[in-house]
């Protein structure tokens, strides 16, 4: 099946989005018990990490943790935003630097300026779109970025989107008296998929559409180690405690450039991969043996396929052992510990 098609559905009682590309599930989202990116709290500063530069807060879903902290002192009362997914027994990850995003609009109140998107680039285009961000934002003190999607999108829908997010913004920076408060919540799958996956797609919000679609099938790959590459070799991906480990397989082909091959295809399909399992931390790739000339080619190559990735990811680079090892922020809860 040809084109884009994102299914809204439900997973063990949970909200769930599936975005199908030409007819491979592409990315995953599902709803956990876990605090989600972009929840807001008014949270209370409890004690300093020494060595760290950090802060425990205390908030109503439990302690969080904030970098980076100057002059901050144990009992002050302060907004802050979840960043992150923590991992089972440490503390939820937040930061000072609170955004209000929306489809078209991301507000940025300790950011003043209006901004376009840099992918935006046709001039006549960036006028309209700047005279909708003047118009929406006259008289607050917050900033404003208007995202890649405002690309020829209707001018009202645009502005009804920047006043929802003004004025959203303008209520929760103004509510910083009183206890430990859950502000906003952050949002549902299905509210994420109307919000980043913007390209044109058929939507299916029947119930059942994850079977139908061939969703739970690819989940089932997803939730093992391996995963297919073109050419026949195979990624072995495994979450340890400390790391994830991918190990790229050739498979049955025995020609001289096997190995290069194969690390070819694990560039382009390791972004999806761990996408779809929800993995993040540190990564560490054995890669298939290659000639070191051909270093420089696989991590161009890895570099494209993250470029297009939704989730942050630094490359950090080769060991003297030969692995290639990656950072990729924890902004998901891993599809395993979802679907149990």
């Amino acid at each position: 099946m040809k084109g884009r098609t994102i299914i809204l559905d439900h997973l063990n009682g949970q909200a769930a989005a599936a975005l199908m590309v030409d007819g491979r599930l592409d990315d995953l989202l599902v709803e956990s018990d876990a605090p989600a990116i972009g929840t807001i709290y008014r949270a209370r500063a409890d004690r300093p990490v020494k060595g760290q530069g950090g802060m425990f807060l205390a908030t109503p879903d439990g302690p969080a943790f904030l970098r980076q902290v100057k002059g901050l002192s144990p009992g002050t009362m302060l907004l802050v935003q979840v960043t992150g997914f923590a991992e089972p027994g440490k503390a939820i990850p937040v930061t000072q630097k609170v955004l209000f995003k929306s489809r078209y609009a991301i507000v940025t109140p300790d950011a003043p300026g209006l901004n376009i998107s840099r992918s935006i680039r046709n001039e006549d285009e960036r006028d309209r779109l700047l005279e909708i961000a003047h118009e929406g934002m006259d008289g607050s003190g917050f900033g404003l970025i208007l995202r890649s999607s405002c690309a020829d999108a209707d001018a009202d829908a645009i502005a009804e989107d920047v006043a929802e997010m003004a004025t959203l913004a303008d209520q929760v920076m103004k509510d910083t008296e009183g206890e430990e408060e859950k502000l906003t919540d952050g949002d549902s799958p299905h509210a994420i998929a109307w919000r980043e996956w913007t390209e044109p797609a058929e939507i299916v919000t029947d119930s059942g559409g994850f079977e139908t679609h061939g969703v739970l099938e690819a989940i089932e790959t997803a939730l093992g180690i391996s995963e297919p590459l073109t050419g026949g070799g195979h990624l072995y991906i495994e979450p340890t405690r400390a790391l994830v480990a991918v190990d790229v397989n050739t498979g049955a082909d025995a020609s001289l450039a096997a190995g290069i091959k194969a690390n070819m295809a694990c560039a382009r399909a390791l972004p999806r991969a761990l996408r779809l399992r929800g993995l993040g931390g540190q990564i560490t790739l054995d890669l298939a043996p290659m000639p070191k000339k051909d270093r420089r080619a696989f991590e161009t190559a890895l570099r494209a396929a993250f470029r297009a990735d939704s989730e942050d990811t630094a490359l950090v680079g080769w060991t003297p052992l030969g692995h290639y090892e990656l950072q990729r922020k924890r902004s998901r809860v891993p599809l395993s510990q979802v679907i149990s």
